[in-house]
């Protein structure tokens, strides 16, 4: 249920209406926009009784919502969602580039990558200080010295950066040092993980599971909202099918599905989608083409010396060459980059 109270509601009306819902042991999510606040129910909200809250003042009116991801819902916000963050927002017109590293190896590689991922017009850094790794053995990541690392090349750029989480202790840390928390597809369905995000308030961009439907991707999503935070980008980052030439099969599918389902943004990661450098652009600009808000990328100036994921990193030069044609796809839409 979402009750949407009027334009000129007082906050003692609204308290009134919180009071009731508390009455009934239920929990509300509360959403100031700019010109009236809404209250998500969460909770059995059968127990309430309808004509009783449309009576209260200040409540303009009161809506269902069929699916079991309310706060996700295009339902309860038809008209889309933009995650505003420095000078720029991801869901509008826009289409957002977001690329470096899989991992950050030194200051100097990210230094060098920064630049030229900005030069080629990426808006966002992307790099990982912590790796999960399918070996024990493998390089983990920098850890805190890799967030250090990032937030002083970001800043020396002038660059917003996007890191990944990977424990739910490292959220305020990342945090501190990062502007995006990234849940990354093995920790979709981590809830202590989704929760503490949620709490933290940052943007979060949650990468659909490998083996995750479009209902439990939106009720992982619902986990982070749940805490309050609705600055959430999902990532269509390639699913696990019979298909054993590519890393993962990219469903190209998820981004319209989702974009009737979900208010929220949705980006693409062509690059762990495919596991292979040849078709990262191919992907890429048909997710565009689909609708995507956005782009991941791993790019390094020398692929085959990155640590991690070097299969699916194209060069810097190949980057640019990229960006160009991702112009010309988005025009083809209506969008810019």
């Amino acid at each position: 249920m979402i009750i949407i109270m009027k334009p000129d509601a007082r906050e003692p009306e609204i308290q009134e209406v919180i009071s009731e819902l508390h009455d009934n042991d239920l929990k509300e999510v509360r959403m100031d926009g700019a010109e009236r606040v809404v209250l998500a129910v969460l909770g059995d909200d059968r127990v309430l009784v309808r004509a009783k809250i449309n009576s209260l003042s200040g409540v303009d009116r009161v809506m269902e919502v069929l699916e079991p991801y309310k706060l996700a819902s295009r339902e309860h916000k038809p008209e889309g969602s933009r995650i505003k963050l420095n000078g720029f927002s991801i869901g509008g017109e826009e289409i957002i580039v977001m690329a470096g590293p899989c991992s950050v190896e030194s200051e100097e590689q990210l230094d060098r990558i920064a630049g030229e991922v900005k030069a080629a017009g990426a808006k966002i850094l992307r790099g990982g200080a912590f790796k999960w790794r399918t070996s024990p053995h493998e390089f983990q990541g920098l850890g805190l010295d890799g967030l250090r690392i990032i937030k002083r090349v970001k800043e020396k750029h002038g660059l917003l950066s996007a890191t990944e989480v990977l424990d739910p202790r490292q959220v305020e840390a990342v945090a501190q040092y990062s502007d995006i928390l990234q849940i990354g597809t093995v920790s979709m369905q981590n809830y202590p993980l989704l929760k503490e995000a949620g709490k933290s308030k940052m943007p979060v961009i949650l990468k659909r599971g490998k083996w995750a439907t479009y209902k439990e991707y939106l009720l992982a999503a619902e986990y982070i909202m749940a805490e309050g935070n609705e600055n959430v980008i999902l990532c269509e980052r390639g699913i696990r099918t019979f298909v054993n030439e590519t890393r993962h099969t990219m469903d190209i599918n998820a981004i319209p599905y989702l974009k009737e389902k979900t208010h929220l943004p949705i980006v693409a990661d062509p690059s762990h989608a495919t596991g292979k450098r040849s078709l990262v652009a191919a992907v890429a600009k048909a997710s565009i083409a689909a609708g995507a808000d956005g782009i991941l990328i791993e790019t390094h100036y020398d692929p085959t010396q990155a640590a991690t994921d070097a299969d699916q990193t194209i060069s810097t030069e190949n980057f640019a060459t990229l960006m160009s044609d991702l112009r010309k796809i988005a025009a083809a839409v209506g969008r810019t980059l």
